[in-house]
């Protein structure tokens, strides 16, 4: 809609979309600008070891975090649908939820 707007296909754009009922827990599309390259891979690296951090992650099997499936009860933060931002050279998008 931004590109069509603004009559302007050089606009970058994106994303993140959801679409369900939440009742339980929070979430957030983190957007983070970094100072340096981090690869998708070295970044699950990292959040696999930080305390308090579960990584549900597998866009092949379209697996990632809800409040309903994984938050509800836990005091544990679900990090996923992480990826290379688009709009910044050093950026990683990811959704997190948490109860």
């Amino acid at each position: 809609e931004t590109r069509k707007i603004m009559e302007d296909d050089s606009i970058l754009v994106n994303p993140t979309t959801v679409r369900v009922p939440v009742l339980y827990g929070h979430s957030e599309a983190i957007h983070l600008e970094l100072k340096a390259p981090l690869s998708v891979e070295k970044a699950r690296e990292i959040l696999k070891k930080a305390p308090g951090v579960v990584l549900v992650d597998d866009p092949a099997k379209l697996k990632y975090p809800t409040p309903m499936t994984h938050a509800i009860g836990h005091d544990d933060v679900f990090v996923g649908r992480i990826r290379q931002d688009i709009t910044h050279p050093n950026g990683l998008n990811m959704w997190v939820v948490a109860d």
